[in-house]
């Protein structure tokens, strides 16, 4: 398949390429786009040399599949453009996520909603998308009533130049552009994105609205706090879920570990619990922490991390070329725009 990566040069977007190569992703011909201060640009990939183009040129070069990972702005200008070509976007901004024409896709949920009509696909937010592979197995076994979630999230998920501020500070530096309000090294902000009227942040309802979006049930209830702290390697969640259904405890351990995309870490006597650290580079949703909550029935506790560029970024978007692919829902488009 010939493919694009539109932001080839951020944090993601060099998650992106790694997670194709790692996986052995069938790249015919490969396509770079960045900001038109990075055409030009070379980028190994397999070996090889790339050089980063414009998004004019990677229009013309029709790609089967362009994953975007550029921000909202430029994916709300540039993939309808890519889309009236005929090549298929997988978007990773939050600019589609919402859009009722549009499908939210995470895998091992919802890839089967997919047709060759939808050209623009809309990935969800890192936070949500470990939350919600956790929670489907259990939704289809005790119907999920309500969910609170507060979130542990790396400074990977703000950027480079987040990252670049937390070892500034780390360092004494005052060298660096701040992109927090507040110093982030030694500290933890509840602050993700911007602050909306009803006193959330836009982050928490990203979580509230695509968790719903996702599961198709908007019967689903959902409160969130999300917090920064500078840690690296992915985000984590602690996740309090109330069911319509009784469970037995050992049933919820046996449908996590027998989920797709989920690895239980849960022998909290011999200290083993999922981690950032360990979860760092890894394309899995780690579950651990799994307990009842003992101040009301039918509600479960648990603890959740995964890496926030891959399984919250890139391999999700990789995951559903894989599946555009396998389902024969794209092709390539060999011949150019006259």
């Amino acid at each position: 398949m010939k493919i694009a990566v539109v932001g080839a040069t951020g944090l993601v977007g060099s998650e992106i390429l790694k997670v194709l190569e790692e996986r052995n992703f069938p790249v015919s011909e490969l396509i770079l786009v960045a900001s038109e201060r990075s055409v030009g640009k070379q980028i190994e990939f397999k070996g090889k040399q790339h050089t980063v183009v414009s998004f004019q040129d990677a229009i013309a070069a029709r790609p089967a599949v362009a994953i975007f990972s550029a921000g909202g702005s430029t994916s709300l200008s540039l993939a309808p453009q890519f889309a009236e070509a005929g090549i298929t976007v997988i978007d990773n901004s939050s600019a589609w996520r919402m859009d009722p024409t549009k499908k939210l896709v995470v895998p091992e949920i919802n890839a089967d909603t997919l047709t060759h009509d939808d050209k623009i696909i809309a990935n969800p937010n890192c936070s949500t998308i470990q939350m919600v592979v956790a929670l489907k197995p259990l939704h289809d076994r005790y119907t999920i009533k309500r969910v609170v979630v507060s979130t542990y999230q790396s400074v990977t998920g703000t950027g480079k130049a987040a990252v670049d501020q937390l070892f500034a500070e780390r360092e004494g530096r005052q060298d660096v552009a701040k992109v927090y309000p507040h110093p982030i090294d030694l500290n933890v902000l509840p602050h993700i994105d911007v602050f909306l009227d009803n006193g959330y942040t836009k982050e928490e309802m990203k979580m509230v609205n695509e968790t719903k979006k996702i599961m198709g049930d908007d019967s689903i209830q959902v409160t969130a706090t999300t917090v920064r702290i500078p840690t690296m390697g992915g985000h984590s969640e602690a996740v309090n879920v109330e069911f319509e259904n009784e469970f037995d405890l050992s049933e919820v351990v046996n449908l996590l570990t027998n989920a797709e995309g989920v690895i239980v870490q849960d022998d909290p006597k011999n200290f083993v619990y999922p981690m950032p650290l360990t979860a760092h580079g890894k394309d899995e949703v780690f579950v651990g922490r799994i307990r009842r909550d003992e101040s009301q029935p039918k509600t479960l506790n648990m603890w959740i991390v995964a890496d926030n560029l891959r399984k919250g970024a890139a391999t999700n978007a990789v995951q559903i070329a894989e599946y555009l692919l396998k389902h024969e829902l794209v092709h390539a488009i060999e011949h150019t725009v006259a």
